[in-house]
């Protein structure tokens, strides 16, 4: 995650780049984008589902003891897988990708990017256990700029991310897409903040 003094950095990148354009970025860094609550328990059930099988078929165990190894078994289970470090292993790549999008898709609309005045506001996302990194962009801009330049823009911060340096990673994101922005939306007479200058970090 990142320091006073990296937001700050950051801050001032989103000024600098919204001072050349009508457009309105907001940056939004996660350290996950949920907690993935059922996900140990499910694979405990699972284990603690077949636990018994080979005790039946190995020991002469009553019944109930048994019955009592499962519940022990679902328990241990589920408190060890629930510890963050083996969580996001178990975690199907698919389900934390479609996570960390939902909640790109939430924080686009919950900042009332969607609701700038010419439909250009861009949303850079960074969601760290997930590994993700999204640019959500609304229609004004969207429909105008081809999708692999986001994929640049996403690829950029990754590797950013990666290195250890996410906030170098934001600046050169938030420089790209005030670039984009100007060169579609140049900054209007007034030209209104309609979106708060800030990277929020969740």
């Amino acid at each position: 995650m990142m320091d006073e003094a990296d937001k700050a950095r950051v801050t001032a990148a989103i000024r600098a780049a919204e001072a050349r354009t009508s457009g309105e970025i907001f940056c939004v860094i996660a350290g996950q984008s949920s907690d993935y609550r059922l996900v140990p328990i499910a694979w405990a059930a699972a284990i603690a589902l077949f636990a018994p099988l080979p005790l039946l078929w190995l020991t002469t165990w009553s019944a109930p003891v048994v019955y009592l190894l499962q519940i022990i078994i679902f328990l241990a289970a589920s408190i060890a897988l629930s510890h963050p470090a083996i969580k996001f292993r178990i975690v199907p790549p698919r389900a934390r990708h479609d996570r960390a999008h939902s909640e790109a898709l939430r924080h686009f609309f919950a900042q009332g990017i969607d609701k700038t005045e010419h439909r250009t506001g861009v949303l850079i996302y960074a969601s760290a256990a997930e590994r993700y990194v999204e640019v959500v962009a609304d229609a004004g801009i969207n429909d105008q700029v081809a999708s692999a330049v986001w994929d640049d823009i996403v690829g950029s911060l990754v590797a950013a991310i990666r290195n250890g340096a996410p906030a170098d990673g934001f600046i050169a994101a938030i420089t790209t897409c005030g670039d984009i922005l100007a060169a579609h939306f140049p900054p209007g007479a007034l030209n209104r903040n309609e979106i708060r200058n800030v990277i929020l970090e969740v």
